[in-house]
């Protein structure tokens, strides 16, 4: 696709590195902010500009914030002897959007994955069993995506604390194998979260 501006095509260049997002629709983006107001697209780079600059991740239980503790982990209504293990800041808030859980998270920043070389010492899991072995934790929910990765990466976390006496449970399967938490609808996914089962109920499957 040629184009008579460089300045435009450096512009779809870079929007179409988003995921999702193919020239077309970059163009389209690209041409819909040179028709708006100056101040607003400065108001949009400004906000891309202080994302990359000033978020944070929380050091309790790295979800991505503001400060150095997020707002669900302040917040003294959340109970903090139930845990609620995920793989990214996507499925946090996806879990939040039902409304029906109110303990803390973990977020692990991704999946036990061989085959793409993340290997446990990539995630945030040796923290989290710090956390568990350090006392105060009732109940570890495992809510990863049921996937053969997700399903070993519970599996991994299960056999570190496995001694540690706190109650392990996994989200029921509301949720097809194979399907991302960010997916589900709210509904299926509360469901999952309320009717969640012991976690050794699953270990058949793995």
């Amino acid at each position: 696709m040629e184009m008579s501006s460089k300045l435009l095509e450096k512009a779809v260049a870079e929007i179409s590195q988003l995921p999702g997002i193919g020239r077309r629709t970059a163009l389209r983006l690209a041409l819909h902010l040179l028709k708006q107001p100056e101040e607003q697209a400065l108001h949009l780079a400004d906000a891309i500009k202080k994302l990359r600059e000033d978020i944070r991740y929380c050091t309790r239980c790295h979800n991505i914030s503001d400060n150095e503790v997020c707002e669900i982990c302040a917040n003294p209504r959340r109970d903090n002897s139930v845990i609620c293990v995920v793989e990214d800041v996507r499925d946090v808030m996806a879990i939040e959007n039902t409304g029906l859980f109110r303990g803390l998270y973990h977020v692990l920043g991704g999946k036990i994955s061989p085959i793409d070389g993340i290997g446990p010492s990539q995630l945030t899991i040796a923290p989290l069993v710090d956390k568990v072995r350090a006392g105060g934790v009732k109940e570890l929910i495992f809510a990863l995506s049921s996937t053969m990765e997700g399903d070993t990466t519970n599996f991994y976390i299960y056999k570190q604390i496995k001694d540690s006496g706190i109650v392990t449970s996994a989200i029921a399967r509301g949720i097809a194998i194979g399907d991302e938490l960010e997916f589900a609808d709210e509904v299926t996914l509360g469901r999952s979260i309320v009717q969640r089962v012991p976690f050794e109920n699953s270990l058949r499957n793995i």
